[in-house]
């Protein structure tokens, strides 16, 4: 699904996998947030892995050129117990963030924990609860299904909820740099008389 009306500046959550790979395109006028895109990429697991990425890698191209992200945001997966599903996991952010690279597209990485807080206002919340509460975040009529388009959806709405908290971080951070160098140079002055 991808509505070019609603685009603007877009963030794009990625929650990657490579059987299913989430992606959730979000754009943002003022306070309201709004549905770009969002959807699931499936590949065969019948296929030969260098297939499957192929297919996908090209899936992703096609989204990001469709929908011109300002920003990629990809979970961050930090333990995972199944093997498999790590490098399955990691094949596919490798995708994301070469697709990414070669676009010059920034990309910023959260944690589960960090999305669901960030969404649900519990770093420990269930699929179900992400889900609803991306629905009524988005004001959408059903909660967005299945659980890895929700998901991806969730990781844009994390960042562009980050994006003012980073920015005043980072003015703070300039304006402290700014009252070093005049303390510096009044003690300079006071040293010189």
């Amino acid at each position: 699904m991808f509505d070019r009306a609603a685009a603007g500046s877009v963030v794009l959550g990625v929650d990657p996998g490579v059987s299913r790979c989430g992606y959730g395109a979000v754009s943002r006028a003022g306070h309201d947030l709004t549905v770009v895109a969002c959807g699931v990429v499936r590949t065969p697991p019948a296929d030969p892995l260098p297939l499957r990425l192929a297919a996908l890698v090209t899936e992703l191209e096609l989204l990001v050129d469709e929908t011109r992200p300002a920003a990629i945001v990809v979970e961050r997966v930090l333990f995972q117990v199944n093997a498999r599903t790590a490098m399955s996991v990691g094949q596919a952010s490798g995708l994301v963030l070469t697709v990414a690279g070669r676009r010059g597209i920034p990309v910023v990485h959260y944690s589960p924990n960090e999305v669901k807080l960030a969404v649900a206002g519990d770093g420990s919340a269930g699929k179900g609860e992400v889900q609803q509460m991306v629905k009524r975040l988005l004001r959408l009529r059903d909660a967005p299904r299945p659980a890895d388009a929700a998901d991806a959806l969730a990781l844009a709405i994390c960042h562009w909820w980050r994006i003012p908290l980073q920015t005043a971080i980072d003015d703070d951070a300039r304006d402290g740099s700014r009252l070093d160098a005049a303390i510096a140079a009044a003690v300079a002055r006071e040293d010189a008389r």
